[in-house]
């Protein structure tokens, strides 16, 4: 079989491989139809996991058909169309049964880490019962492979770690896979019948087009870029302050602060000058809340006169003011 072999920091090639045989009676021989690759393997490939060494068979999400089972599997047979999850559970040990698969003592993350992995024609699952899900006819692989570890990731270490909640405002700094998959689970509850969770408004901070473009697809309430960081970027917080949300004008105030300090200490570039002249005159601390008000206004009239960018999805409590 074909199979993308990590050479070493900075080389990889493909190869002629073994398809792999069952090793354990929990086993499963799947033969890959999708894969995909995460950031991880760049690390990989940076020479950066020093657990994978060369000779390793990269790739740790995909989805497959079942070509073998060992004889301890009882969840799935051949021909079983499957999802593979980036880490492999026992469902027994000590962390398993704390919800902590990561942690698994006998797997984890292993898959094309230290043992061989997806970007191969076979791969071998261990705890076949407990590391793969069943594919539904008909559902879209292509989808259905982003659930692998890539929406998982942006979900749980985004959306649930980050404590998202209704009403709430959140910046998601980055639009690749994983940024775009935070942005997508932690949408407004109006948008995503029956969740619990979803914030009120999101933003999400790109330097790169494609990002600026993958975000607008996906409803952010404002993508930026740097030719539009010094617009988009303070109308969505003009929005905000305007509408009294103190933890977001507090944050513009710490971020006047440092413009301040940068400025006194000579650093700054093309400074007001009513904002050097208020700097002689009243204390720093006065000086940052009133730049950051002006930041607000400044934004808000953006916002009304639309001189701004602004996506179809603008929140209904915001909607007059668009």
């Amino acid at each position: 079989m074909k199979a993308l072999i990590f050479e070493g920091p900075g080389r990889k090639t493909l190869k002629d491989r073994n398809i792999p045989v069952i090793d354990s009676a929990t086993d499963a021989i799947v033969r890959m139809t999708k894969t995909t690759i995460c950031g991880t393997d760049l690390h990989i490939l940076k020479g950066d996991v020093p657990s994978c060494t060369p000779g390793r068979i990269l790739g740790h999400e995909g989805v497959g058909v079942i070509e073998q089972v060992g004889a301890c599997v009882t969840q799935f047979k051949k021909g079983d169309s499957v999802l593979i999850s980036c880490i492999s559970s026992c469902g027994k040990c000590e962390y398993c049964r704390r919800g902590m698969y990561s942690h698994c003592t006998t797997g984890g993350w292993i898959l094309g880490n230290t043992i061989d992995g997806t970007q191969a024609e076979y791969v071998r699952i261990p705890h076949a019962d407990t590391s793969l899900y069943p594919i539904p006819d008909g559902a879209d692989e292509d989808a259905l492979v982003m659930l692998s570890d890539i929406l998982p990731t942006g979900f749980e270490c985004g959306v649930l770690n980050g404590k998202v909640q209704p009403g709430g405002s959140v910046a998601i700094v980055g639009a690749g896979p994983v940024g775009l998959a935070a942005l997508l689970t932690g949408r407004p509850a109006h948008e995503i019948p029956d969740t619990p969770i979803g914030a009120s408004l999101l933003m999400m901070k790109t330097p790169t087009p494609e990002g600026f473009r993958s975000g607008r697809h996906f409803a952010a309430w404002i993508g930026l870029t740097p030719k539009d960081h010094s617009t988009a970027g303070k109308v969505r917080l003009g929005v905000i302050t305007r509408a009294g949300d103190e933890a977001l004008r507090s944050t513009l105030v710490v971020g006047a602060t440092a413009l301040l300090r940068r400025v006194r200490d000579g650093r700054g570039r093309n400074s007001s000058p009513w904002l050097l002249d208020l700097l002689k005159r009243k204390p720093p601390k006065l000086v940052a809340v009133a730049l950051a008000n002006k930041i607000a206004r400044i934004a808000w009239k953006m916002m009304v006169t639309g001189e701004a960018y602004r996506t179809n999805a603008v929140p209904p409590s915001m909607a007059c003011a668009a």
